[in-house]
């Protein structure tokens, strides 16, 4: 699982470090693509392939679905981090990212993203005011559900 946030500058070459902890998990290589709201996301191969499956399981004859698997998957490039453990951002991804010098990663369950950090302070700020109000919507999701049989306490 990927916890956390590590802000890293991009180097002369456009090259982001990616934290050692994220590395292990991604492993090498690993898939960078489109993320959402401005970000790029990173995942294993493993859960690359589960998403591709998901994705596939999905009725191509709606418009939707074609258009977000043909961005996903246009987007996306395997990546190995060099012995230093750094990535090259392919230049249409940083854009897309709106990459500039100073970059956060951060760690979301099962995938990492990478934000410009002027985005990420912005999304965050927003974010943080609607905080309590976002984890109000999320009840019907059922995410109480399972809880009693981990043994851990509901938060």
């Amino acid at each position: 699982m990927f916890l956390g946030e590590h802000r890293h500058v991009l180097d002369e070459k456009g090259r982001l470090t990616i934290p050692a902890r994220f590395r292990e998990e991604l492993g090498s290589p690993f898939i960078l693509t489109r993320g959402l709201d401005g970000s790029l996301f990173a995942y294993p191969l493993g859960a690359w392939r589960t998403l591709e499956r998901r994705l596939r399981s999905l009725p191509f004859t709606r418009k939707e679905v074609r258009a977000f698997t043909r961005l996903l998957f246009a987007g996306a490039v395997e990546v190995e981090p060099d012995r230093q453990g750094r990535i090259n951002i392919p230049p249409n991804l940083a854009a897309y990212a709106g990459l500039t010098k100073n970059v956060v990663v951060v760690g979301v369950s099962a995938r990492v993203e990478i934000w410009d950090e002027a985005r990420w302070e912005a999304y965050v700020a927003e974010g943080e005011a609607k905080y309590t109000d976002l984890a109000e919507s999320l009840i019907d999701l059922d995410l109480d559900e399972g809880w009693e049989d981990s043994g851990a306490d509901i938060p």
